[in-house]
């Protein structure tokens, strides 16, 4: 059998070296090539007790490292099963011949204490001889073909990149890797999307739920910078402004006090910031959980305050062994991108099988077992006894969820199919053989006659759907072809802890469907009593409102201002009000646009119905009079100031009473071309009829007098003359108006704001006031003469009643000016029918009331006896 060896870098493994030649690897469980496991260098989490220690550097690159480790060092347990996907890995596709026929997979673990000394000395092992330190050597022997997967962290993935990029030797990263040009072609495949893909997801997430006041903790190191930076430059391109940025900075023991400092810092200032939001960005979670740990060990006094906590994909909840005791209820609701993943079927039940006493040749159980069970193994040589023993019933689903999960975690499943990767692109290079290279039957494929790079080949084409359901492929820059799982952190009293899948980011997916956010799945932080957070510098804006930015404060920092009288804004955080279309208006709160009624005066509301009840009441009661004075036709009281001007007089009445009803109901063309003409010649007939009655009674009284010349003056000519002169002026001015410009039907949909007034527009408003202003100096011409001659004697002497009832008629006209200019919609018509049947009854009232209550009440006042007595009665005096 022929080996084909994948190596395994951990970046928080201190020891580097190898142990056993992977080509001897067959059947069974893979051997584990390197007993040291998951020690970490600098992840000191600032020396938070006296006795934890760094391991410390070789002399030389000959010195096996492992013998100058302090015994005593940080452990992360929960990294080991990483180690065990591979070999589930490894396992599953040994035993399965249908994806690599006589060939068998082997594997040999390197680390390299996160230093880049050790990292580039484990590449050199990689391209020597086995247990040879020659690099650039390698016998043909044991020239396996070799894949890399490595590393968790990015800044180790480069380094051992620009060594296998010159070898062409095929990498699988499969944590975080930093972003590359793509222009490049790819040196290693990325087993996690592009961080891209996750600074877009954290912005779509940010908008999703309104957060745009966020915190970012972000690791002091190039990755933590390019972060920042990405967060500087995009987030305020979508809305999202920063309230605060710090950078936590990995220390070693001997500044332990420099790090507490700057985390009492940093605690203050995330627990003071309204800012419920944060964004950790971190390669791995310990320094954050000392930021959390701070009240418990009484270092602030600063009440803690809930927040959501959104982690990148790199972290997940891990525990050191001081770390175990640490209360982990502060991360209670935290969202987090993750590696999307599924549960490997048979991968628990692989799981429950490691047990030291069964499981030889792991040696790296050893030490897991004894750091997450807090035990320790019988020392075969003596020696002091120890207070708890391991019996090997100790249980790996009873561990806390940070040091160990039986689930496969996301980094797990990126290496388990990292593996069947390689296997299937081996498969493919296997296929693609030709026949005459085949050997006898029963023979094996000699992989050690390929190099590395024709692997790519296979690599770039490889597509598969794994034991999961989920598909294998790369695109073309070698980044998987995944997206990230939305993992809600569900912790419990018990240090358990749970997470739960509540959205997905697919980059595939349409742009309207790429974040998939389940609400209801989601548990928050109890502090916010299950309702969504709010992490926002001012509290929204509610509609009828608008925002106005703070000065010298960020734009998301802004004052709600009322929106000005005849703006609305309908939605939430509206940056200005505007207008509503031109058939609606603006709501009392001003948060909606009504649709506007149409309106005008009809015949069917209470004003109308009063209106026309009014008009017909009128003209039945002038309709009396002219059938009273008609009735008594060549009585003294009728004859006298000339029977016809008054039957004119009444007439007109009649009809400007009548003329009302064109301005009631719904404007029409022929109703707006009557209205007002017809209004103007009404009145100028009838007030030109009362100046007409009134210079009768002057010139009746002038020429009276001795040697008058009035006399030819006096009778129906000049009254006639007066009447029909008025008319005609008025008429010629209504024609001039009906011809250039007349009135129509219109709309308004702006004098009156919650209506849409139907209406007569006149057209032209200058003829419409010279028609006022003429029938205004008739008014005047008419009142100034009745005033002059209200005292002249006569018997049926007519200038006083004329002179009251002008005064009435001009009071109601300069009243109604001012009036009609202030008025809007239907009220505007009410006006002007008002004051028609008010200027008319005061004319009929006040001209004919004397006259009727002498003939009905009074007739022998009617007569002509009377009439010589008030003569002679006149002729004395």
């Amino acid at each position: 059998m022929v080996a084909i060896t994948v190596l395994l870098f951990f970046m928080l493994l201190p020891r580097v070296g190898c142990k056993t030649n992977a080509v001897q690897c067959n059947t069974g469980d893979p051997v584990f090539a390197l007993r040291s496991y998951m020690h970490s260098d600098n992840l000191v989490i600032g020396g938070i007790t006296s006795h934890i220690f760094m391991p410390t550097e070789p002399d030389n690159f000959n010195e096996h490292p492992r013998q100058s480790v302090i015994s005593e060092t940080l452990v992360i347990t929960k990294n080991y099963q990483h180690i065990l996907a591979l070999a589930f890995a490894v396992k599953e596709i040994n035993a399965n011949h249908q994806i690599l026929k006589n060939v068998t997979l082997g594997f040999r673990i390197y680390d390299n204490y996160h230093l880049a000394r050790w990292t580039f000395q484990a590449i050199m092992e990689l391209l020597s001889t086995q247990d040879r330190f020659t690099p650039n050597y390698r016998c043909s022997i044991q020239n396996n073909l070799i894949a890399v997967i490595g590393s968790l962290y990015p800044e180790t993935s480069l380094y051992v990149s620009s060594i296998l990029s010159i070898y062409k030797i095929p990498q699988f990263t499969y944590g975080s890797t930093p972003m590359r040009d793509n222009s490049e072609p790819p040196s290693y495949y990325q087993m996690v999307s592009s961080e891209a893909y996750l600074y877009q997801g954290i912005i779509q997430l940010l908008l999703h739920f309104k957060w745009t006041w966020v915190g970012v903790l972000a690791a002091d190191d190039d990755n933590g910078h390019r972060f920042v930076r990405a967060v500087l430059k995009m987030y305020p391109l979508s809305g999202i402004c920063v309230a605060f940025i710090e950078r936590i900075m990995p220390v070693s023991v001997a500044e332990i006090y420099h790090l507490l400092n700057l985390m009492i810092r940093i605690y203050h200032l995330s627990m003071s910031s309204i800012a419920n939001a944060v964004l950790v960005y971190e390669e791995h979670i310990l320094h954050f959980r000392l930021l959390l740990h701070l009240p418990e060990l009484e270092f602030v006094d600063t009440e803690p305050k809930g927040k959501v906590w959104i982690m990148t994909v790199q972290m997940e909840l891990t525990a050191l062994q001081l770390q175990r005791s640490w209360d982990i209820q502060a991360l209670h609701g935290a969202l987090s991108f993750a590696v999307h993943s599924n549960e490997v079927f048979g991968f628990q039940n692989f799981l429950q099988t490691r047990n030291h006493f069964s499981t030889t040749e792991d040696e790296f159980l050893r030490d897991f077992w004894e750091q997450a069970f807090v035990c320790t193994f019988q020392n075969p040589f003596g020696g002091e006894e120890a207070e708890t023993l391991c019996t090997g019933k100790e249980k790996l689903e009873s561990l806390p969820g940070a040091f160990f999960e039986m689930s496969m975690t996301g980094h797990s499943y990126n290496i388990y199919n990292a593996v069947y990767a390689v296997a299937h692109a081996l498969n493919a290079m296997q296929s693609s053989k030709p026949k005459h290279q085949a050997m006898a039957a029963g023979a094996k494929m000699k992989f050690q006659d390929h190099q590395p790079w024709q692997l790519h080949h296979f690599l770039k084409r490889v597509s598969f759907n794994n034991s999961a359901g989920d598909k294998i492929s790369f695109n073309q820059n070698g980044e998987l072809v995944a997206g990230f799982d939305i993992i809600n952190w569900v912790t419990f009293p018990n240090q358990s802890f749970q997470r739960v899948k509540v959205g997905q980011m697919d980059p595939q997916a349409p742009p309207d469907k790429v974040l998939t956010i389940h609400h209801d799945a989601i548990i928050w932080p109890s502090s916010f009593n299950q309702a969504l957070p709010l992490s926002v510098c001012t509290a929204s804006c509610h509609p009828g409102y608008f925002r106005r930015q703070q000065e010298e404060k960020p734009f998301c920092c802004y004052d709600c201002i009322p929106c000005p009288e005849g703006k609305v804004s309908k939605q939430m955080d509206m940056n200005d009000c505007y207008k509503c279309a031109d058939d609606t208006y603006p709501s009392k709160t001003q948060d909606s646009c009504i649709h506007k009624d149409i309106s005008f005066l009809s015949y069917e509301e209470t004003l109308g119905i009063c209106l026309v009840c009014g008009a017909l009441s009128f003209s039945f009661f002038t309709a009396l009079v002219l059938g009273l004075f008609m009735k008594n036709h060549n009585t003294p009281i009728v004859k006298a100031n000339n029977r016809s001007l008054t039957y004119i007089l009444l007439t007109s009445l009649l009809l400007s009473f009548l003329c009302t009803l064109l301005f009631i109901g719904r404007p029409e063309k022929m109703t707006c071309l009557l209205r007002k003409p017809a209004f103007g010649v009404i009145f100028s007939v009838a007030v030109s009829a009362v100046l007409a009655k009134t210079v009768t009674v002057v010139l009746v009284f002038m020429a009276t007098k001795p040697g008058s010349r009035m006399k030819k003056w006096v009778g129906k000519r000049l009254a006639n003359a007066i009447v029909l002169c008025g008319t005609l002026i008025q008429a010629g001015i209504c024609t001039v108006w009906l011809a250039t410009s007349p009135p129509f039907p219109d709309v308004n949909k702006h004098s009156v704001i919650e209506e849409i007034v139907l209406e007569c527009n006149e057209g032209s408003v200058e003829m419409f006031y010279c028609v006022l202003g003429y029938m205004g100096f008739l008014a005047t011409v008419s009142f100034t003469v009745a005033f002059l001659a209200r005292k002249l004697p006569d018997s049926f002497n007519e200038a006083k009643f004329i002179t009251f009832s002008m005064l009435v008629f001009c009071s109601v006209w300069v009243s109604f000016v001012p009036t009609y200019l202030s008025t809007k919609g239907k009220y505007l018509v009410a006006v002007e029918i008002f004051s028609i049947l008010a200027s008319s009854a005061g004319l009929l009232v006040c001209i004919f009331s004397p006259k009727c209550y002498v003939i009905i009440l009074r007739p022998e006042l009617n007569s002509r006896e009377h009439l010589r007595k008030k003569v002679l009665e006149n002729a004395r005096v």
